[in-house]
């Protein structure tokens, strides 16, 4: 009987976990890792909607490992970010950083020159709907420093 009820627990308890593993599951893959000239640390890109005939737009989901930070940059029709998981940051140029975190929705007018990424400690990850200027999407900028990142931190 005891052999019985220890088999009872093990199965029991590899069910909760497998359980537990599915309501942790990511909505979407990690995606490939993203360019090391336009991104300090590992961030990576999961394609969902390219720009075609009816979409003016691509979206896609970016993951930031702790640490991990855009360039500077603009976008000349502006651009949308849905914090999906996770806590990060946002800045403009001239202004105080903002903590963004799941739920938060970030909309980035158009040739505001900004960075986001993950916060020192966290990862982040977010969905980005970038509008499209003739064939433009982005203009990359210089990377954001340790120095500006390391005080966006302590806002």
């Amino acid at each position: 009987m005891k052999k019985l009820i220890i088999i009872f627990t093990v199965l029991l308890t590899a069910c909760n976990s497998n359980t537990n593993t599915m309501i942790s599951t990511k909505i979407f893959p990690k995606g490939e890792p993203l360019s090391k000239d336009w991104f300090t640390g590992n961030a990576f890109l999961e394609p969902l909607i390219a720009r075609d005939k009816n979409n003016e737009f691509s979206a896609g989901s970016v993951t930031f490992e702790p640490g991990a930070r855009t360039n500077w940059h603009t976008h000349p029709k502006g651009q949308v970010l849905l914090v999906i998981d996770g806590q990060g940051l946002y800045q403009e140029k001239g202004k105080a950083s903002q903590l963004i975190k799941k739920g938060d929705v970030v909309n980035i007018p158009e040739d505001v020159e900004h960075w986001h990424g993950a916060a020192a400690e966290t990862k982040m990850v977010h969905i980005a709907i970038t509008n499209f200027k003739d064939d433009t999407q982005v203009t990359w900028l210089n990377p954001v420093t340790d120095e500006e990142y390391k005080s966006a931190n302590k806002n």
